[in-house]
């Protein structure tokens, strides 16, 4: 019996490697488009095939989805200097992933998106968001993603297309929120705020596993869910686990809402001198100030059956360990 063939762009990257490690392990063929400058570090040595042409190159797509039953689309920009940076990186791309996808729509039996809480927007009055819910971006980013899903909508009628928004994610590999756990082992904490603040996080295990259950659903076509955490969390219960897993009590320091603003102006300002945006500028400040960022996963548990396996207690735990053993922290 011939595998199933699935593809994964953004493989090299922290979710995108996760989920091919799940498919693999599910007994797929796995195909991962990768760009010539990408690092194959989490791939190496694993039965995957690379087609290094990037997402923009329509010809060249086209060898790596013939004979494609499932498309994920993981790669996005969550970083860029520029509007158009993120656009051209969330948008067009997912575009061009489509339109190849169309051309080979007899084999194609799931295209699943990668989308973000961002899209929607936060929380207000601590009530979670859900499918339902009118989309307000408030970043840059948060808006491309919400511009990704309607280009992903124009091609629902003719392929099989599922759009997954995860929250925050955390877990093995993972570089975004490493700073936390980093300064975190040092012996200080930072509390963005003097509310407590909510927020939905997801274990990278939790979420790849979501990613399949969608795109091996009858249900799921022409849907969008939210993939997370079935709790919410404040950030000083986040702070309680980690300091019971790393044995650390850290200096807590509460960085007034300005104070945020201030110093992300400061590091946009100066990533003009750079050629990498900076990771904490002035929109990822209306990120991190914002009371709840918070969603339901009602819709896909009941459609699929996902489920939160992994407790914060245990994530936080595995996240820990492997970042000490790669000495990370």
């Amino acid at each position: 019996m011939n595998k199933p063939i699935a593809i994964v762009t953004g493989a090299t990257g922290f979710v995108g490697s996760h989920l091919v490690d799940l498919l693999l392990s599910r007994n797929f063929e796995v195909r991962c488009i990768t760009r010539k400058s990408s690092s194959l570090k989490w791939l190496k040595e694993k039965n995957v095939r690379i087609y290094d042409c990037g997402l923009n190159d329509e010809s060249k797509l086209r060898k790596a989805f013939v004979g494609a039953n499932y498309i994920f689309h993981v790669a996005g920009v969550v970083k860029s200097k520029t509007t158009a940076g993120y656009f051209q990186g969330n948008v067009e791309t997912t575009k061009t992933l489509l339109e190849t996808a169309l051309k080979f729509k007899s084999t194609i039996k799931k295209f699943v998106i990668v989308s973000s809480l961002t899209a929607v927007g936060p929380s207000k009055n601590e009530k979670a968001v859900d499918e339902t819910s009118p989309c307000k971006p408030i970043t840059t980013y948060g808006r491309s993603k919400l511009a990704e899903e309607e280009v992903a909508k124009v091609f629902m009628d003719v392929l099989p297309v599922t759009i997954c928004r995860a929250p925050a994610v955390y877990g093995e590999r993972d570089t975004e929120i490493l700073i936390y756990f980093k300064t975190f082992s040092k012996g200080l904490t930072t509390i963005i705020g003097f509310d407590n603040k909510l927020v939905s996080l997801v274990h990278v295990s939790d979420l790849v596993e979501g990613l399949y259950l969608a795109a091996v659903s009858e249900k799921s076509s022409g849907e969008i869910y939210f993939i997370s955490s079935e709790k919410f969390y404040t950030w000083k219960e986040v702070g309680e686990v980690t300091s019971n897993i790393l044995a650390r009590k850290p200096i807590k320091i509460k960085v007034p809402h300005f104070i945020v603003f201030a110093i992300a102006a400061f590091a946009q300002f100066f990533s003009m001198f750079s050629s990498k945006p900076a990771t904490l500028n002035v929109e990822k400040a209306k990120d991190l100030t914002q009371h709840a960022w918070i969603c339901d996963t009602s819709k896909a548990m009941r459609d699929f059956g996902y489920r939160q396996n992994i407790s914060l207690e245990e994530g936080v735990k595995r996240t820990c360990k492997w970042y000490l053993q790669e000495d990370w922290i």
